[in-house]
């Protein structure tokens, strides 16, 4: 160095609030915006530059400050995700705090899953949504639990081949209302479907698959529709069906009418008379 050269001097980078700097294992430079209420540490996401990091944090305070503010404010260009306004107005106005997107009403709470997109829940069901993030394909409702994928539904007695209207439907009509008391569940049984005939009277049909689907009968209830069924089981497995199925468990009738409605009770002759295709290998 030069007698007269003077060292460098290295410009400081500018400080924002609630902003912290962060490398990738790449070497590349993000910024996280975090801020902390009533002694919550509340991540807000990563950003590539700190200005803008600093204006998520910024949009963060407001939210908290700002009584106005609600969910119907939030618009496209928001520098935070649509779920994080969730959580932050649900912690400033309930004074609990949930990763995921909720917010809790009176005797219910809302999943949000876009602002337009909306499920219903009662409170008993809380805790175990603040820890199980909801996805959506479809009309299809699932949670991941222990690496599994699980249908919301099947919390709910509906089973996973369950028809909407045919087997269950929503009271009031509104399929992203999962609250018990708007959930009629109108078959509990394997193989029998319920449906509604023009005279509003209603009838339970009995199917069973074996190469395609076969109808045991029609039946005035669906205790007999699911006694029908587990006899149809029995006589495929009698006329040599190997295909395994799982017999209805009845409730609340006793063994000896159970006897009685399994002796009585019709079968369809195609039933009676099916016999599995023989086997090129086994004649």
């Amino acid at each position: 160095m030069k007698p007269y050269e003077q060292p460098e001097k290295h410009s400081e980078r500018p400080h924002y609030e609630g902003v912290a700097r962060a490398v990738r294992k790449d070497g590349s430079v993000y910024y996280r915006a975090s801020m902390t209420f009533r002694r919550k540490h509340i991540s807000l996401g990563s950003f590539a530059c700190a200005e803008t990091a600093h204006e998520a944090y910024l949009e963060g305070l407001g939210l908290i400050n700002s009584p106005g503010q609600s969910l119907n404010s939030y618009t496209s260009d928001s520098l935070l995700a649509f779920e994080k306004w969730v959580s932050i107005l649900n912690f400033r106005d309930n004074n609990i705090y949930f990763g995921n997107p909720i917010y809790v009403g009176q005797r219910l709470f809302y999943y949000y899953l876009s602002p337009s997109h909306v499920l219903k829940f009662d409170l008993d069901d809380l805790f175990y949504y603040a820890s199980h993030k909801i996805m959506c394909r479809g009309n299809h409702y699932f949670v991941a639990d222990y690496g599994l994928q699980v249908s919301i539904s099947s919390r709910y007695g509906i089973k996973p081949y369950a028809k909407l209207g045919k087997d269950f439907r929503f009271i009031n009509n509104d399929p992203t209302d999962f609250r018990r008391e708007n959930l009629q569940i109108l078959n509990i049984y394997h193989g029998v479907a319920c449906e509604r005939k023009k005279s509003g009277q209603y009838i339970y049909t009995a199917r069973i698959h074996i190469r395609g689907n076969y109808i045991i009968g029609r039946y005035q209830s669906e205790q007999e529709a699911a006694i029908a069924y587990n006899k149809a089981i029995d006589i495929l497995k009698k006329n040599g069906v190997a295909k395994k199925y799982t017999a209805n468990y009845i409730d609340g009738i006793s063994p000896s009418r159970y006897a009685q409605i399994y002796t009585d009770i019709a079968i369809s002759q195609k039933i009676i008379d099916y016999r599995p295709p023989i086997s090129p290998h086994n004649r």
